[in-house]
């Protein structure tokens, strides 16, 4: 839960977004199991975007979670550079499916537990071990209704990113005064 509310949080521009109304309807399809509160779900996609400089620009898209959706999935990471799972630690499980994902393509990401009012916080660690993440992917807490939490959340998987893709420092050779 939350992404609507990350790729609104974060974008510079008006998100697309394609939030409906739950209605009875969707009582079958749509577990409300943890969020009994929830009163709207998104039905394709939310869009948003950042611009970083006139050459780079971020394209937001906040997928659904729910099994019917997944066949976007493939389409929508299809040159994406990361990917941040939003975890809403009241419905950790739904993590697995988007965790999965990431990892059988190579696509790096992060995990972000959303903050929420009244809820009880979980560290870091013990997500970690609920998912059974590597300890190389970075797990923080994020407030998807806050901008600058966002932000940080998108610097985290970008300096994750970076990190994965530099190559290893060559090993020291004793002796070698290059290396000194």
């Amino acid at each position: 839960m939350g992404k609507t509310t990350f790729v609104g949080a974060v974008s510079e521009i008006a998100p697309l977004s394609t939030e409906e109304l739950l209605t009875s309807a969707s009582a079958g399809t749509d577990s409300l199991e943890g969020v009994e509160r929830k009163t709207t779900t998104t039905v394709a996609m939310d869009f948003g975007r950042i611009t970083l400089d006139r050459d780079h620009v971020l394209y937001l898209f906040g997928t659904p979670g729910q099994e019917r959706f997944w066949f976007m999935w493939d389409e929508l990471s299809e040159g994406a550079l990361g990917a941040v799972i939003l975890a809403d630690t009241r419905r950790l499980a739904d993590c697995f499916a988007a965790v999965d994902f990431f990892e059988e393509r190579g696509l790096g990401f992060v995990v972000a537990i959303n903050e929420f009012d009244g809820a009880h916080r979980y560290e870091a660690e013990e997500v970690r071990a609920a998912l059974c993440l590597p300890p190389q992917v970075p797990v923080v807490h994020c407030d998807a209704r806050i901008s600058s939490s966002g932000i940080q959340t998108l610097l985290t998987l970008v300096k994750h990113l970076l990190t994965a893709a530099r190559p290893p420092a060559p090993a020291s050779v004793p002796g070698d005064r290059a290396s000194a």
